[in-house]
């Protein structure tokens, strides 16, 4: 029987996934489009809006046990994944102190282990060209004070899959690590908790349409890492050469913080 050819998109309810599921549908390529995030709701919504070449899959991707869950499911669908796009992660803009253990422990699940998870159970039904993008931040490229925990989980991000770029060449798999800037998402409603001190200075903006249009051009082309806007591309430079005391004292300065 014929494996079905699909894409992954974690976190694709809303914000920067849903934006590859509109990108996406149209490829023919791709005779199914696995749409993973919590909430069933909106998820549905996407079927209905695109048809059956939609396939919804409601999970916490904080819950490692889930995810073995969703690699048996995947056992039972014949498929060749041709993408999987790690996109599922959240921020919280504030002080160490300001949220639980359980909420800080939570970010360090769904945006690094969350990642690592879904790479090991879906590699294994990937062939030769085929692509993973596990989206990072710009955030990756330095310390944050007052998003330590978010900065540091994409950093990890960013290194863990430049890495693995290299690890799976011999399978002729490629992995590029997306690092935007400040996008107009959902991210910002759930980041920005009105912490006494914590990043209120989102300069520089973009739609995350013209992003992810970057990310797939760029994962395609076999890039190991995509960043979109000079701004960003700047910052990226600097932190290869300016001291990371300085850096730090610049994004506080930046975000009006003492």
């Amino acid at each position: 029987m014929e494996r079905i050819n699909c894409a992954i998109i974690t976190g694709a309810s809303s914000g920067f996934g849903k934006e590859f599921v509109n990108l996406l549908i149209e490829d023919t390529s791709f005779d199914r489009i696995f749409v993973l995030a919590r909430n069933e709701e909106k998820l549905n919504n996407l079927k209905t809006k695109y048809g059956e070449k939609i396939q919804p899959y409601s999970i916490d991707l904080s819950n490692i046990e889930n995810i073995k869950n969703f690699g048996k499911y995947l056992e039972t669908q014949n498929v060749n994944i041709k993408l999987l796009i790690n996109n599922a992660g959240f921020a919280k803009f504030c002080s160490y102190d300001d949220i639980s253990i359980d909420e800080s422990v939570n970010m360090i699940n769904l945006n690094i282990s969350g990642v690592v998870a879904m790479g090991l159970i879906c590699i294994p039904f990937m062939e030769k060209g085929s692509k993973i993008i596990n989206v990072a931040s710009q955030a990756a490229f330095q310390p944050l004070p007052y998003q330590n925990i978010y900065s540091s989980t994409k950093s990890f991000v960013k290194n863990y899959s430049q890495a693995l770029n290299v690890e799976l060449k011999e399978k002729g798999i490629t992995v590029t690590a997306v690092c935007p800037g400040w996008m107009k998402t959902d991210l910002f409603n759930r980041g920005c908790i009105n912490a006494k001190k914590g990043t209120t200075n989102f300069a520089l903006m973009v739609e995350p349409n013209v992003v992810a249009k970057k990310a797939l051009k760029d994962a395609y082309k076999g890039k190991d890492i995509s960043v979109y806007g000079l701004h960003v591309n700047l910052c990226r430079i600097m932190s290869k050469f300016l001291p990371e005391n300085f850096i730090m004292k610049c994004w506080l300065l930046q975000q009006r913080i003492k």
